[in-house]
């Protein structure tokens, strides 16, 4: 059995109501941040998020997950297996 790629407007339809979901409950997780004491503007995770969203914003092309990923990342270390304990 072959597989056939589903075009675009097929995608959109199959994921549009899970992408929405998300969405908002990334706006939902946003406000509470806001809404609760204390600040956290000289947080870098919080950096991380606001990069992250602008790179989904200003991103054409497929490569968004990658440019998104890394800012999550951890830059490459050689020998990075030794600083794991097992």
């Amino acid at each position: 059995m072959s597989s056939v790629p589903l075009s675009a407007p097929a995608l959109l339809n199959r994921d549009f109501l899970e992408v929405r979901a998300k969405i908002l409950e990334l706006a939902a997780c946003l406000d509470r941040f806001e809404r609760a004491d204390g600040a956290l503007d000289d947080d870098p995770r919080v950096a991380r998020i606001r990069q992250g969203l602008q790179t989904l914003l200003s991103t054409d092309g497929p490569t968004r997950a990658e440019r998104v990923q890394m800012i999550f990342s951890l830059p490459y270390e050689d020998g990075w297996r030794g600083n794991w304990s097992i």
